[in-house]
C-alpha cells in the first residue's frame, strides 16, 4: 500500500476540487488532488453547457414558429431530426469538456490520485485499497448528485436523469419529468419545442426557485400555457409497463387521466457527495442533512483544518458559487493556520427557461421572514406585458418584483420572471452587491428603447412606495423580526 503525507489533500475533480488545488498550491507545492470518477465539472459534462445546448436548438424551433406573429410566413413543415439535434449536443458538450480536462492534463500526475476517499480520522484518508494519505488540511470537494424516491428503482432504465439525457442519440417520443425546479423547467420545456410530447409534475406549487407568491403563481400560469405543467400534481400510480412508462395522475381539475411515457426524466433535487466519506470516523459537525456545517465566508468546517466547497457545502448549487467556495477554501486551506474570509457575491440565480426567471439578493420568503411582520420593506412591480422592447420583440410576458428597505432605501433583492431577465439580474446582483439604495439605481442611465426601461419603472413604484429618513431606519433596526 502506498503512503502519502502531503500539506493539503482535495477531495474531488470538479469545479470545486480543482478551483481548491489551485488555490492552494499557491502557497504550497505539496498537494494532492483525489477523484474516483472523471476528472472535469458537472456543467461541462451534464450540466449548465449541454443544456443550454438543447435549449438554443429548442429556441430556433420556437422562433421559427412564432414568425408569423410578425407577417413571415415559413413554407413547410418544420422538421426536426432528433439525431442531428442531440449530435450536435454531444459534439459541443464533448468540446467544453476538453477544455476542462486540458487543464487538468496540465496537471502534475503526482498530484492526482485516482480513487474514492475515506475518512479514518480528521487526518487521515484512505482511498480505495491502494493509498493512505496523511493531510495536515484537507478540502472537502465532493459535489452532489441527483437525488429521487428509491421506489422509482423500479422503473430500472426508463428513469433517467439530465445526466443520461444528454447521452441520447435520438429524442423520444414522449417525456414525464418530476420536479419543476431549473432543470425540470429547462429540460422539459426544451424536449417539448423539439416535438417531444411533455408534462412536468411537481409537489407542493413550487415553480424553479422563486419564493415570491405572485411571480410564482405568473410563472405557473405562464408556462402551464405551452406545455402541461402542475406544480402540485397528484400521482395516483407509476410503473413500468414493457419498455414504457404508465402513469395514472388527477389533472387540474380533478379528474382521473392514465398516460404512458418513453421515460421518466427525474429532476427531483441532488443530494450532496458526503454520505460515502466516512465522517463518521471524524469529529465534524454535521447538519441535519448530513453535511458538515461551515462558515459561509471562510469554508472552514468545525473542525479548523478541514474546509468545503461547491455543491458539497449544500449552499448554492451553482457553478459561480462552487468556484468562489473553492478559491477561498483553496486559500485557507492553504495558508492554514491563517484563516481569512473571502469575498462571497451577491446571490444571483437563472433559470433559462422562457421567459427566463431569474432572482438576486435576498428572497421574498427571506424578508417577509425577518422584516415582513413590522413593514420594513416594500415592493415595487412591474408587468412586461406593455413595455415597449418586449412587445416590439413579441415577448411581453412576464413580471419583475423589486425589494427595498423601509428607512435606508436600500435596494434588498428581486425576483423575476420575463423576456432575457439574465441580463436584469445581473444589473441587478451589481446594484445589490454595491449596497446601492433605490435612489441611487434611479440615477443611472437608461437607454430607449430596451426591456431595462421595466426595471426603472418597478423600481419607480418601489420608491414611489418608501418611507424614508432616521426615524423610519431606527424603527425598523428595533424590528422584533430581525
Amino acid at each position: 500500500m502506498k503512503q502519502l503525507n502531503v500539506d493539503v489533500a482535495v477531495i474531488g475533480g470538479g469545479t470545486a476540487g480543482l478551483g481548491a488545488y489551485r488555490a492552494a498550491k499557491l502557497s504550497t507545492p505539496n498537494v494532492v488532488m483525489i477523484e474516483g470518477g472523471p476528472f472535469g465539472t458537472t456543467c461541462a459534462r451534464v450540466g449548465c453547457m449541454p443544456s443550454k445546448l438543447l435549449i438554443a436548438a429548442a429556441e430556433a424551433v420556437h422562433q421559427t414558429e412564432r414568425a408569423h406573429g410578425f407577417g413571415i410566413h415559413p413554407q413547410g413543415e418544420i422538421l426536426i431530426n432528433g439525431r442531428e439535434v442531440m449530435d450536435r449536443v454531444k459534439r459541443e458538450r464533448d468540446r467544453f469538456v476538453g477544455f476542462v480536462l486540458e487543464g487538468v492534463e496540465n496537471i502534475p500526475a503526482r498530484d492526482k490520485i485516482s480513487g474514492y476517499a475515506r475518512f479514518i480520522d480528521d487526518n487521515t484518508l484512505m482511498v480505495d485499497d491502494h493509498t493512505r494519505i496523511v493531510a495536515q488540511r484537507i478540502v472537502i470537494a465532493t459535489g452532489s448528485r441527483p437525488a429521487w424516491p428509491a421506489a422509482w428503482d423500479a422503473l430500472g432504465d426508463r428513469l433517467v436523469i439530465n445526466d443520461d439525457v444528454f447521452s441520447w442519440d435520438d429524442l423520444p417520443e414522449s417525456v414525464a419529468v418530476f420536479g419543476p425546479g431549473v432543470i425540470g423547467l429547462e429540460l422539459g420545456q426544451a424536449l417539448h419545442r423539439l416535438g417531444v410530447e411533455v408534462k412536468v409534475f411537481g409537489v407542493g406549487g413550487g415553480v424553479g426557485p422563486l419564493t415570491d407568491p405572485r411571480v410564482r403563481e405568473y410563472a405557473a400560469t405562464t408556462l402551464s400555457d405551452e406545455f402541461y405543467l402542475d406544480a402540485d400534481a397528484k400521482i395516483e400510480m407509476m410503473q413500468r409497463e414493457g419498455d414504457r412508462v404508465f402513469i395514472r395522475y388527477l389533472d387540474k381539475q380533478g379528474n382521473p387521466q392514465d398516460l404512458m411515457v418513453d421515460y421518466v426524466l427525474a429532476a427531483t433535487g441532488r443530494r450532496p457527495n458526503v454520505d460515502k466519506l466516512g465522517l463518521e470516523n471524524t469529529s465534524l459537525v454535521l447538519d441535519a442533512r448530513g453535511v458538515p456545517a461551515a462558515d459561509r465566508l471562510t469554508m472552514q468546517t468545525s473542525v479548523p483544518h478541514i474546509f468545503i466547497a461547491g455543491d458539497a457545502s449544500n449552499q448554492l448549487p451553482l457553478l459561480h458559487e462552487a468556484s468562489d467556495q473553492a478559491r477561498i477554501a483553496g486559500d485557507n486551506a492553504g495558508a492554514f493556520p491563517e484563516v481569512n474570509p473571502g469575498l462571497r457575491r451577491s446571490a444571483i440565480s437563472v433559470v433559462f427557461s422562457d421567459p427566463q426567471i431569474a432572482m438576486v439578493g435576498a428572497t421574498y420568503r427571506e424578508l417577509n421572514s425577518a422584516l415582513g411582520a413590522c413593514g420594513c420593506f416594500e415592493i415595487g412591480e412591474v408587468s412586461f406585458e406593455n413595455q415597449g422592447r418586449s412587445r416590439v420583440m413579441l415577448r411581453n410576458k412576464g413580471v419583475m418584483r423589486v425589494y427595498g428597505e423601509q428607512g435606508t432605501g436600500r435596494f434588498l433583492g428581486a425576483e423575476m420572471i420575463g423576456p432575457d431577465v439574465e441580463h436584469l439580474a445581473h444589473l441587478l446582483a451589481w446594484a445589490h452587491q454595491q449596497k446601492m439604495t433605490v435612489n441611487q439605481m434611479l440615477e443611472m442611465p437608461f437607454y430607449h428603447p430596451v426591456i431595462e426601461e421595466g426595471l426603472r419603472t418597478a423600481l419607480r413604484d418601489l420608491q414611489s412606495k418608501l418611507r424614508l429618513g432616521n426615524e423610519e431606519a431606527e424603527r425598523c433596526q428595533r424590528c422584533p423580526g430581525e
